[in-house]
């Protein structure tokens, strides 16, 4: 008799044989039937907790795909902390935590608000990224000349939220809103587009830096390659009519080229970096998505932005703070002996560049049916300055301006995925938006560090004193 057939016969109460043998094979039936009953539980309860979990998952998603990290203040030098994972849910925004419901009435005449140009002819903007570096400088002069903006950030802690609140601050105090949130967050996308018309997307959301990829290389793809099309597919699917979209790319695509200087038609297939990587990734994407969908697609290559406000992880910042408190800082030298050199870009130049690709964008061509009528405009642009320094050369510019020497720590450059020298060829920006980058960095780091010394509220007759004491200090130790 089969298995099931005993099975199905213990259950209806049927003699099974005689004498000893048939009580022992009752009781092996009745066995039998105890073990399935327990796998058929165990099997129930493991799908249960597996439902939990993709519950559990669903509802935080994307932060704990995105992890949040924080650098501490030695990470100036290149040395960040350990990952420190943040479970918060991104359904909520700015407006939310002020007692507007997510995506309630009030929540989108706030959106509406803040997205409404006060021009004529004014674009009406969505900004990812909104309370970082680029993001707010950007979206501080698009509110200045009248265009509609409405903001968007996650607030992670890779470097201090502290700093992006304060953007976020600023950016309130002149009528622009940033909700608290994440460019994965596909719900929160569709009901912005649902409120708001917006004509043009500045992408700037993304997870930066080079070195720090190596240590957490899943944010770099969550952020740069998945928030990406994230962003895309609702442009693309949802928003009715398209909006064009401009996005941040990066000179790091030029990776092991060594043909200087870096121009658009140079090749971009050999990064030297996970970053490099994701956003190398990013313009193939982009090409998919303007080919298949009709989006109107600008990438725009920064080539090392500093400036006011600027990212604590960079290293002009990293090494004005470790100046500051005497800390030691590290500069790179190739293999040969040269010093590692860098296209230093104003921030005030690359926003004129980020204005110009919004204003020059053209429509996008598709419609939520998914088809496209015409073929849509696909770009892409370096936005450096033209000039490539030496790093040691910031340095003395930065010691000249803070009156403090730095204590230097010269390095061979390690294969962590920075590259000897960045030099753009802006030549296609000069000529399709008039591009053209007026700020020396002696220019730039002094705007840089007024700013810097005024939002840390520091002494500099302090900084001048504590250089003044060590080198008495000196002084002393060396007469006796």
């Amino acid at each position: 008799m089969p298995h099931g057939s005993v099975v199905d016969a213990a259950a209806k109460g049927l003699k099974l044989g005689g004498g000893g043998g048939g009580a022992l094979m009752v009781r092996r039936v009745a066995s039998g039937k105890l073990l399935s009953a327990s796998s058929h539980l165990l099997f129930r309860a493991t799908i249960l907790a597996t439902l939990g979990l993709v519950c559990l998952f669903t509802v935080h998603y994307p932060s704990l795909l995105s992890h949040s990290f924080r650098l501490s203040a030695a990470a100036a030098n290149g040395s960040p902390r350990a990952p420190r994972s943040s479970h918060r849910s991104l359904l909520g925004s700015s407006a939310a935590a002020a007692g507007v419901a997510y995506g309630g009435a009030a929540w989108e005449r706030e959106v509406r608000r803040s997205a409404a140009p006060r021009r004529d002819g004014g674009l009406s903007v969505l900004v990812t990224g909104a309370a970082g570096f680029v993001g707010a400088h950007c979206s501080l002069a698009l509110r200045a000349r009248g265009d509609g903006v409405v903001g968007l950030d996650n607030f992670n802690s890779y470097y201090d939220p502290s700093l992006k609140r304060a953007r976020q601050r600023l950016l309130a105090s002149r009528g622009v809103a940033v909700l608290d949130a994440d460019i994965n967050d596909a719900a929160l996308l569709e009901r912005l587009f649902d409120a708001a018309r917006f004509t043009h997307v500045l992408h700037l959301a993304a997870q930066a830096g080079v070195r720090y990829a190596m240590r957490a290389p899943q944010t770099y793809v969550a952020s740069n390659v998945a928030g990406l099309v994230s962003v895309f597919e609702v442009a693309a699917k949802h928003a009715d009519p398209q909006p064009a979209i401009v996005w941040a790319s990066s000179s790091s695509v030029y990776g092991l080229n060594t043909d200087a200087p870096f121009s658009e038609d140079h090749r971009t297939d050999q990064p030297a970096s996970l970053y490099a990587a994701t956003k190398k990734a990013g313009e193939a994407i982009a090409h998919a998505y303007n080919h298949i969908y009709g989006l109107s697609i600008t990438g725009l290559r920064f080539f090392t932005v500093y400036g006011p406000w600027g990212r604590p992880d960079m290293a002009y910042f990293s090494f004005a703070r470790s100046i500051v408190a005497g800390e030691p800082i590290t500069l790179f030298r190739t293999a040969d002996g040269a010093d590692a050199r860098r296209d230093f870009t104003y921030i005030d130049d690359v926003v004129k560049g980020c204005l110009g690709a919004l204003d020059t964008a053209g429509k996008s061509t598709g419609t939520k049916s998914g088809k496209k009528r015409s073929p849509a405009p696909l770009r892409v642009y370096n936005l450096g300055n033209t000039s490539p320094v030496p790093v040691t050369r910031m340095v003395a510019i930065l010691e000249k301006l803070l009156g403090k020497k730095a204590n230097k720590r010269v390095v061979t450059m390690p294969s962590n995925g920075d590259v000897p020298f960045t030099h753009a060829n802006v030549s296609h920006a000069a000529h399709d938006f008039g591009y053209r980058p007026a700020t020396s960095l002696d220019a730039g780091l002094r705007h840089f560090v007024d700013w810097f010394v005024h939002y840390y509220k520091l002494d500099p007759a302090k900084i001048s004193k504590a250089k003044l004491t060590k080198r008495k200090s000196m002084a002393m130790s060396a007469a006796s």
